[in-house]
Order: C-alpha cells, then sequence, then structure tokens
C-alpha cells in the first residue's frame, strides 16, 4: 500500500445535508431578476482520530462554521453556471480548512426546470 492510499484509508467523512440558501444564479433574464433557492450537500473527507483522541474542535472542522461560510458565499455571488459557484465553494472550503482532503459536493436547483422536481450537480475535488 503506497502512502496515497494509506492516507485516504484513514479518513473519515463530515457531511452537511440540505444546507438551504437564496443566489441569484442563471443564464437567463428571468433567474438574473429575482433570488432562487439552492440545496446543498456537503461531505468533507478528513482524517478525525485526533479530534477524537483529544476532544479538541481545533483538530476536526467545525460544520457550523462551513456551513455559515457557503451561505455568505453563496447569497453574495451572482454567477451564471452552478459549475462555477461550485468550484468557488470547493476551492473555498479547501482555503480554510486545511485538513480536508475530499469534497464531495451536490447542489440542486429546484427552480429550473418547472417539469422537475430539482436539477443540478454533483462534483468531487481532492486536495
Amino acid at each position: 500500500m503506497n502512502l496515497t492510499s494509506l492516507l485516504y484509508s484513514q479518513l473519515d467523512t463530515i457531511y452537511i445535508e440540505a444546507l438551504k440558501t437564496q443566489a441569484i444564479i442563471g443564464i437567463y433574464d428571468w433567474e438574473r431578476a429575482n433570488r432562487q433557492p439552492l440545496i446543498f450537500d456537503i461531505e468533507m473527507d478528513l482524517p478525525l482520530k485526533s479530534a477524537a483522541m483529544t476532544d479538541d474542535i481545533t483538530q476536526t472542522v467545525d460544520y457550523k462554521t462551513v456551513c455559515d461560510q457557503v451561505i455568505e458565499f453563496v447569497e453574495n455571488s451572482e454567477f451564471e453556471l452552478l459549475e462555477t459557484l461550485v468550484e468557488q465553494i470547493c476551492e473555498q472550503i479547501f482555503s480554510k480548512h486545511p485538513t480536508v482532503m475530499v469534497i464531495r459536493l451536490k447542489v440542486s436547483k429546484p427552480m429550473a426546470v418547472e417539469q422537475t422536481d430539482t436539477v443540478g450537480l454533483k462534483v468531487t475535488r481532492c486536495r
């Protein structure tokens, strides 16, 4: 087993499900005129054994902080593409939380296509 395989085998997952916020997002005029809901599922892989052993919040990622950071970023953004928004969110999480090694992020845009419950995208990014 190489070092990379060993490292990734020691990762745990912190997850956030159905984080709700609103944004100006989209390419159509009606999307640019009004905020619309976005729903995020975020998984962050990182080593958590040290936090478990020390019971120290500084040894992990505070999911409330991540939620607050994502909401603030999204609400202040005005991207046309979800792809751009999601890439920027992943970069922000990596830069503010250096122990996060892998991010799996799903964003749903429930008002985008009337005939659906939701549309969106899923990405996986590795440090």
